[in-house]
């Protein structure tokens, strides 16, 4: 079997048919995030074995994959089709007769998701607060809550003093409880703007009746009005007790019943997982902590936040099913109420009791393939590294890497990792690594068949090292003699560039803002906002 070929015409007609379909530009993340199709999510063919099944679960979907010059998506096409999928597409001409036919293309990532929060801050009206109004809140000791609705993750590199993390979904969740007055304020912040708005809606859809504001334009508003930020803050709000949970519980069975949220039975999961004429997503939308305690077996971890922030990263198939897991029925209710105004028609919630989540420890879709490669723990690699009888290659994003690094270990983006290996004898022993573990596996089945007697994988990856208690280095904004390629492979954020912060900080803002005149042309993008 062999890809067929489609036109942008007939893939701008497809869009607006209603059927399942996944575009995925199959080139790097930089390249990407700088002019992409729409709709189109980024699975890199660097990164296809470990992507492929997690974005496009059904092997029946209809698949059209692009890129430049129809080269990588060739070779991509040719290791689906030989992996079970049965109808890939490759776009004629790629994505530049796509612009050819006068169809637009778009910088920037989570396009759709940032476009939709925008329409909700103006359909809602959402309260927004100036950062130099926030910060006279501060001076004056007003009494407030502060709430920064990132990962953990994110919220640690930066936030705003006296802000506690309270990431994205986990909102209605854990705040209700904590609310002792109806009259104390409420602000909440991201990075910039989506966040913060779904947050703040997200109280006041519930019937919070405090009086909540979005801090507008996030830390980088903040950052842009001369106050300052901190990093390694660890305060996150805690789960809610008895009392704070069923206060949880009851806003978000009036908001399900609102806006009409479906809840199905782990017998009618598993008929659509059996059904396979659709796609059937099924997103855990916990915190990643309480997902390792006890999860559905073959579900996948996507924290609610984040899965309305980025759904294009998690969600690839347009017209797809949704099921949302959690066993309180709360962070899943809410993460379904926006989806379903984001124009998702199957999004359902589902009914499922802590019993039922018997799984435990991390989980993540099956590898495309299988890596033939040996594994070698932290605990060995580190005396290798001691000793200097190895080298470390991390083949994971840049961003991560320069944050910490394997000490002394080499960067190397996967689609460059040929030029960047030449430099090393080919009987050296070769370690790779990543932030988890799993594209190491796939890229140390690279160097063995360019030669390289000696190839392992690091189990874990950088996670594992740094959990196990061996120091990591930052390279801090330069880039030294062990970054081996181009760092490409990802879009950096305003506050991530070597250069020029501020200026990108103000263009990131200004394009958010826009995005809603832009994206509102494209008509195969229909928001369903609910009643105010």
């Amino acid at each position: 079997m062999r890809s067929q070929a489609v036109s942008a015409i007939q893939l701008r007609e497809w869009l607006h048919d209603g059927s399942e379909l996944a575009v995925l530009d199959v080139r790097d993340g930089g390249p990407y995030s700088r002019s992409h199709i729409l709709v189109a999510s980024n699975m890199p063919l660097a990164s296809i074995e470990i992507l492929a099944n997690a974005l496009v679960p059904n092997r029946k979907t209809r698949i059209v994959l692009c890129d430049e010059n129809e080269l990588l998506a060739s070779k991509a096409a040719e290791l689906l089709i030989q992996n079970g999928f049965e109808d890939v597409h490759v776009l004629t001409g790629g994505i530049a007769a796509w612009q050819s036919s006068g169809f637009p293309l778009f910088s920037g990532n989570g396009i759709i998701s940032k476009a939709f929060g925008e329409c909700v801050e103006e359909h809602y009206g959402t309260p927004h607060i100036t950062p130099d109004e926030l910060q006279k809140w501060k001076t004056e000791k007003r009494n407030f809550l502060h709430l920064d609705t990132r990962p953990i993750a994110e919220y640690k590199l930066v936030s705003i003093p006296g802000a506690v993390d309270c990431p994205g979904a986990e909102i209605v969740y854990r705040v209700p409880g904590l609310l002792n007055s109806d009259k104390t304020p409420i602000v909440v912040n991201c990075a910039g703007r989506t966040r913060s708005i779904i947050g703040v809606q997200s109280l006041r859809n519930a019937g919070v009746k405090n009086p909540v504001f979005a801090l507008k334009n996030g830390t980088m508003g903040w950052h842009l009005a001369g106050l300052l930020t901190e990093s390694g803050s660890e305060q996150i709000l805690g789960v809610p007790n008895g009392d704070g949970l069923r206060e949880a519980q009851v806003a978000a069975n009036a908001i399900a019943k609102h806006f009409d949220v479906q809840s199905i039975s782990l017998t009618t999961l598993n008929e659509f997982k059996n059904d396979l004429s659709r796609t059937t997503y099924v997103f855990d939308v916990r915190q990643p902590d309480e997902f390792a305690n006890g999860h559905l077996p073959r579900s996948l971890n996507v924290p609610g936040g984040q899965l309305v922030q980025a759904t294009d990263v998690y969600a690839a198939v347009r017209n797809a099913r949704i099921v949302l897991v959690d066993e309180h029925r709360v962070q899943s209710v809410m993460t379904a109420h926006w989806l379903k105004q984001m124009g998702w028609k199957d999004v359902f919630v589902l009914d499922v009791e802590k019993s039922n989540l018997t799984e435990r420890g991390p989980a993540s879709a099956i590898p495309l393939i299988s890596s033939i490669v040996q594994g070698i723990e932290v605990a060995e690699l580190a005396a290798l590294v001691s000793n200097k009888s190895v080298v470390v290659v991390d083949v994971g994003e840049s961003y991560w890497y320069r944050q910490g690094r394997i000490p002394r270990s080499f960067y190397a983006m996967r689609s460059q990792l040929g030029d960047a290996v030449s430099r090393f004898d080919k009987r050296q022993m070769i370690a790779v690594t990543d932030s988890e573990g799993r594209l190491a596996a796939f890229a140390a089945m690279d160097l063995i068949k360019m030669g390289f007697k000696n190839v392992r994988y690091v189990l874990g990856g950088r996670s594992a090292w740094r959990k196990a208690g061996y120091p990591s280095e930052s390279i801090g904004d330069e880039t030294d003699e062990f970054v081996l390629t181009d760092t490409d492979d990802m879009w950096y954020p305003p506050w991530a560039r070597k250069s020029g912060v501020e200026e990108a900080m103000m263009q990131y803002l200004s394009w958010e803002v826009d995005l809603m005149k832009t994206v509102a042309h494209e008509t195969y993008i229909k928001f369903k906002l609910g009643a105010q």
